[in-house]
């Protein structure tokens, strides 16, 4: 084939991509509601706070002082790569119906995702593009949830190559487990209202498989790693805490009893395990530390994440309770296993987003969200059951798959930069910057 016709070709690929949602443009849109849709768009605007600049200034606050830039790239990338990995095929794997594993590719490059039509199946009252672009903020912010436990080594190659796969072979298909039409969990009857499965499991354990395969930092349990700036990590966290509404608030997908209850059993799962951890470290070590409040927030939004739809406020603050305690537990025990999981995604988002699939067996009501269950202290032993196995068909894939894809990464580019590299610090190894050069 001629240069020119290579040429003609590709141009007439991009075309198709670039036009084949056009004509959905033109679609009935009666069903949409304005109130509806503006509550969405907010909400995925804030979900994306969540990651940049929340997430990145969380996680850039714990790290050491020659790693701040590489650590909120890693956050600030990830939005502009999955959100282009979502339009060509993400959402359409994730959310466009075929099957129970996995999703089909009629929505490649968004085609026929309409931006004045609602798609029913997911949300009768905002268009579909509102819908499909909410959710490309939730498969922004997992990958990213997980650079935590591979901070200050990882290559920079080697991470946009994982978190590319990871999303596609990863994320996607649980998405479509848990949210998608026809997914195999999502017809059990496993209830996750805004992604204790989808993103903090997953993360989560893939967290860990990610710390088993890269290994430790030089010097770690030898020498000192204490964060750089907690100023940073308390901004973060407060961010995170705000954008946390559009994530559990938002999952309602519109502007009505269910955002105002999931809105309220957010901030109280947050408040009361932030308590929690306070005062079992405040307990164990004598004194509460900042980082410590900062992180039992966290751990109180990942655990009433899934529950936040189904449960009412006095079952989210018990959810809180528990989360603040049991994520403090399991980060100090981290040193017992081994394993350098240097900002605690598995203590966090791993522990506790499995607690709070389980919680949500155990708390469901119907009288929050008659579209859900009741658990088992509201009679339906069951659901709690169906929780376990929703919670550990995730861990078992996302934990294997990600090992596998780990070790493909490391085969095509490399995961860990050298030890010189290291040493130097990310910012300037694989950025040739420094986030605190203040010299005239």
């Amino acid at each position: 084939m001629s240069l020119s016709r290579r040429f003609e070709a590709c141009a007439t690929i991009v075309m198709a991509l670039l036009f084949s949602g056009a004509p959905a443009l033109a679609a009935d849109a009666t069903t949409v509601s304005a109130g509806d849709t503006a509550w969405v768009l907010t909400s995925s605007a804030l979900v994306l706070l969540m990651t940049v600049p929340g997430l990145a200034l969380f996680y850039a606050g714990m790290v050491r002082r020659k790693n701040v830039l590489a650590t909120l790239m890693q956050s600030f990338i990830l939005a502009a790569l999955i959100s282009v990995q979502w339009a060509l095929w993400g959402y359409s794997l994730a959310f466009s119906p075929w099957h129970a594993i996995i999703g089909g590719l009629q929505w490649v490059g968004l085609a026929g995702v309409s931006a004045s039509a609602a798609y029913p199946d997911y949300s009768a009252t905002i268009p579909h593009q509102a819908y499909m672009v909410f959710q490309c903020m939730f498969a922004v912010i997992t990958p990213a949830l997980i650079t935590g436990s591979f901070a200050e080594r990882i290559s920079f190659k080697g991470f946009l190559v994982f978190s590319i796969l990871w999303a596609t072979a990863i994320y996607d298909p649980l998405a479509h487990w848990v949210w998608g039409v026809g997914g195999w969990l999502h017809r059990l009857g496993a209830l996750d209202f805004a992604g204790g499965t989808v993103v903090h499991i997953s993360s989560g354990v893939s967290a860990l498989a990610a710390a088993l395969i890269i290994g430790r930092r030089q010097g770690y349990l030898r020498e000192p790693m204490l964060p750089n700036n907690l100023t940073l990590t308390i901004t973060g966290a407060g961010l995170l805490w705000v954008g946390w509404f559009g994530f559990n608030a938002g999952s309602a997908l519109a502007a009505n009893a269910l955002a105002v209850s999931a809105f309220v059993a957010t901030n109280l799962g947050a408040a009361a395990a932030t308590l929690s951890w306070v005062v079992a470290e405040w307990l164990w070590v004598g004194k509460p530390t900042v980082l410590g409040a900062a992180s039992g927030a966290v751990a109180g939004l990942v655990a009433i994440t899934p529950a936040s739809g189904f449960v009412g406020p006095m079952a989210a603050i018990v959810i809180g309770l528990v989360a603040g305690a049991l994520c403090y537990a399991a980060v100090r025990g981290k040193v017992k296993f081994g394993y350098d999981d240097a900002l605690d995604v598995v203590g966090v988002h791993g522990v506790g987003g499995t607690w709070g699939a389980l919680a949500t067996g155990l708390f469901a009501n119907v009288a929050v969200n008659a579209a859900g269950a009741n658990g088992l202290f509201f009679g339906n032993p069951h659901q709690l059951v169906i929780q376990a196995i929703a919670a550990a068909a995730s861990i078992s894939f996302a934990f294997v798959g990600s090992l596998i894809l780990l070790k493909i990464t490391d085969v095509i580019v490399g995961l860990r930069v050298d030890q010189d590299a290291e040493r130097m610090g990310l910012d300037l190894s694989e950025h040739d910057e420094n986030a605190y050069a203040l010299e005239a």
